[in-house]
């Protein structure tokens, strides 16, 4: 069994892997202060809440975008599995072609993501990632991550709308009872929700103008708070990460 765990900006997914599968996706918020000790309290927990033997896991595999975070989470993994864990970074065999302008430059969740995403999927591909930002990875019919889109994710927008004004008070992200507002909170609700969804849409549409037919997938934390909205047929994947890191372990043992 394979420890999966991608570190985020707000969270960090924690996975197990067995026999190509994904057998449980959580989520932890990500803490730039935490301990190795506290990420290892934490991991414990979620693998006993599942009732995962530690003796059961036999690698583990890590891909991040906190480098401040990154060493400790190895280290905390070491601590409760005796694993060394893999890393996702450069001499690691992932098998995608990047044909961007600086490919160092190409986050590693969106490099697991691609991985993922062609290996599920096929290609061409069009992959949405709904966390702290909301990310958007092309892939072309030829299996080349040939670029993407980076925008605010909806957290953002919502605290910049927010800390920017006077009279907007914080709000959750939930479904309003209807498009049209009656009062300020559902105004809100709507704009980020409606607002989110409307952008996607019209980012396909955008990147099929210029690659063509393709099917799109969204992964995320807040991927299936949007998706139902949409009104372009996406495929809802919360174990895509997951999944890309098991097939990049894969590759290099």
């Amino acid at each position: 069994m394979i420890l999966a765990i991608d570190i985020g900006n707000t969270n960090i997914v924690v996975g197990c892997c067995k026999d190509n599968k994904v057998s449980f996706v959580e989520r932890i918020s990500t803490n730039h202060t935490a301990t190795e000790l506290e990420y290892a309290v934490s991991i414990k927990t979620i693998l006993e809440l599942y009732n995962i033997d530690f003796s059961e896991i036999d690698g583990a595999i890590i891909s991040s975008v906190v480098p401040t975070v990154t060493i400790t989470m190895k280290r905390a993994i070491k601590k409760i599995t005796g694993c060394e864990a893999m890393i996702i970074g450069p001499g690691i065999k992932t098998g995608l072609s990047i044909v961007i302008d600086n490919p160092a430059q190409l986050g590693s969740d969106l490099v697991v993501d691609a991985v993922a995403g062609i290996h599920e999927y096929g290609a061409p591909i069009i992959i949405f990632d709904l966390g702290t930002a909301t990310t958007i990875s092309v892939v072309d019919k030829n299996n080349n991550y040939i670029g993407g889109v980076i925008m605010p994710g909806m957290g953002i927008s919502l605290n910049a709308m927010v800390s920017g004004t006077s009279q907007l008070p914080r709000i959750s992200l939930e479904e309003p009872k209807k498009i049209i507002g009656s009062n300020t909170v559902d105004c809100m609700k709507s704009g980020i929700l409606y607002g989110t969804a409307s952008s996607m849409d019209g980012m396909i549409e955008r990147i099929k103008e210029e690659i063509g037919e393709a099917k799109v997938v969204a992964t995320g934390g807040l991927a299936n708070t949007v998706v139902p909205h949409c009104k372009n047929d996406i495929i809802l994947d919360d174990e895509l990460l997951l999944k890309g890191l098991m097939i990049i372990y894969n590759k290099n043992i």
